[in-house]
Formats: C-alpha cells, sequence, structure tokens
C-alpha cells in the first residue's frame, strides 16, 4: 500500500505536457512534486504532441479509466506530400511526392471522408496491443503485421490554413493546419496518413496539440514548471462533478451505496454512462453506473 504524506492532496493535476516527454515521463515528474508514488493519467499524448494531460492524485486515481473515455480536441499541423514509418515527425520519411499540385476542393473531400463515425486502421508504430505484444515493439523487430481496424468518432475534422511548404530534400508540400475533435482512442497520426493516402501524395503529423480532454481545457492546465512552484489540485468532487452527470441521494440510499448495495437508479441516468454520487451534505460518495435499473457502485470515495 502506497504510504502517503500529510500533505499530498487528493485530486486532479491538468498538465500542459511539453514535447519531448512521454506521458510517463510526467507522471514520474508528479511523484516527485506530490510527493506520493500514486499518481496516474487519463490518456496517453506522444512524446512530440503537447497539450491536455490529465492526471490523478491518491484517490482521484479511480476516476482516470472512466475520464480516458471521454472526447478530446486537437490542433495540429498535417504535411502532405510525405509519409513517415510513424505517421508523424519523429519516424524517418518513407516516401515523398509534390503536393503543390492538391486543391482545396479535394482536400475538404477527402477531410469528409475521415468525417463521423469511421473505421481507423491505428498507426503501427503505437502503444496497440497485437496478440499481447505492443504493436511499436513488432514493428521494431521488423515484424510483417497487420492491425485490425477499428471504429471511432471524427465528430468535427477542420481545416484552418493551408501553407506552401518545401520539404527538408526539396519537395513541394502542403502544409495543413486543423482541428480535430474525436472519440477516445483516435489516432490524430492516422488521419494524417489516411488523408494523404486518399490524395495520392502521401501524410504526416508535424505537430500536435492537444486542448481538451472531456470537460478539461488547456486554460486549466499547468505547466511542470508552474506545477513544481505551486502544485494546483482540482478537488475529486469538483473533478466528478465537471465530468459526469451528478445525483444528489439522501442518508439512506448513501449509506447503501457506499457499502456495495445496489439501490434504483432514477430512469434519468439511465444508459449514460458513469454518475457522480453525492450524499446530502454535498459530499463525493461513489461513481456509479446503472445495470438494469439499478446503481452500481464503481469506485467508492468515501
Amino acid at each position: 500500500m502506497t504510504k502517503r504524506t500529510t500533505d499530498t492532496p487528493d485530486g486532479l493535476v491538468i498538465v500542459d505536457k511539453p514535447s519531448g516527454f512521454t506521458s510517463h515521463d510526467v507522471v514520474a515528474k508528479m511523484r516527485g512534486i506530490a510527493k506520493t508514488r500514486r499518481v496516474g493519467h487519463a490518456g496517453t499524448l506522444d512524446p512530440m504532441a503537447t497539450g491536455v494531460l490529465v492526471l490523478g492524485v491518491e484517490r482521484a486515481t479511480k476516476l482516470l479509466g472512466h475520464l480516458a473515455l471521454t472526447e478530446k480536441e486537437y490542433l495540429g499541423t498535417i504535411r502532405l506530400g510525405q509519409s513517415s514509418v510513424t505517421d508523424d515527425a519523429e519516424g524517418e520519411i518513407t516516401a515523398s511526392a509534390d503536393a503543390s499540385g492538391v486543391k482545396r476542393d479535394a482536400i475538404d473531400a477527402a477531410v469528409a471522408k475521415l468525417s463521423g463515425d469511421i473505421m481507423q486502421v491505428p498507426s503501427k508504430v503505437s502503444a496497440i496491443k497485437i496478440d499481447g505484444k505492443r504493436s511499436y515493439k513488432r514493428a521494431r523487430d521488423g515484424e510483417d503485421f497487420e492491425i485490425p481496424a477499428r471504429p471511432v468518432t471524427v465528430s468535427s475534422f477542420q481545416v484552418y490554413d493551408i501553407r506552401d511548404a518545401v520539404a527538408e530534400d526539396g519537395t513541394p508540400v502542403l502544409d495543413l493546419v486543423v482541428s480535430v475533435v474525436c472519440s477516445s482512442g483516435t489516432y490524430i497520426r492516422a488521419l494524417a496518413r489516411d488523408l494523404g493516402a486518399d490524395l495520392g501524395v502521401g501524410g504526416h503529423l508535424t505537430a500536435l496539440r492537444r486542448t481538451r480532454v472531456g470537460p478539461y481545457k488547456l486554460d486549466s492546465a499547468r505547466t511542470l514548471d508552474q506545477l513544481q512552484e505551486e502544485l494546483t489540485v482540482m478537488p475529486v468532487a469538483d473533478a466528478a462533478a465537471a465530468a459526469f452527470p451528478r445525483w444528489d441521494v439522501d442518508d439512506k440510499r448513501a449509506r447503501l451505496l457506499t457499502n456495495g448495495v445496489r439501490i434504483e437508479m432514477p430512469e434519468e441516468y439511465a444508459g449514460k454512462g458513469p454518475v457522480a454520487v453525492f450524499g446530502p451534505e454535498g459530499q463525493f460518495l461513489v461513481l456509479a453506473e446503472e445495470s438494469r435499473g439499478k446503481a452500481k457502485s464503481l469506485a467508492v470515495f468515501v
């Protein structure tokens, strides 16, 4: 059991992740800042990417698995005219093609095909497990393998700007400034790859910044340097109220739920996923979910 220091707070920490750090690097840094081993993150960010990374400290780690499933928002730059082994700027360029002739209407048509409910093949250099082994390890070992496509939702995919550029090898390329709102599990670099493939010139992601995870936005995020100076923690109750529907219960229901007893759940919460349950004095009690009309406790916080 993790020993807890008296000054370690419970709650979420919204970090503005720097480029070059893995999500695990940020967790390791936060363990030192918060003086506890009990730190986790909700949803990874590739080392190249920056922006919102949600960390849980102490009891808030129990929220993370549920927060990881929420919608995410990104700003990024896609380079048309070059493909890379990782589908982003971290990997070796594998092919180049003159993209200067690609027109805006063709780009818009290709973006439309990658919007809505789609089937996406994750990047081969990713943490997806194929038969128990990480995809990136299989790729690194030179294995020939396929990753099955999986359903994702891209609720918004917009191109804000198109810039002419010249790649290091002299190839005329186009850099697209894009925004994407998508479901958990969507790979933005796979969108870049597929956009370039559809346009016949190849594509990869050259920059990515996550601006939102569920209700948590960049304006509430802090850099690691800022957190080192002053640890800013969102209390567990506030975090739960922001992320999930709220259900206020009386003393009797509070006692039953916190003891693992399943009770009748109001119909309004049916099918809505996790619900934050609060007691009569406003204390956050449990994260619960409707199952056959009853409230099933997912995690207890008192």
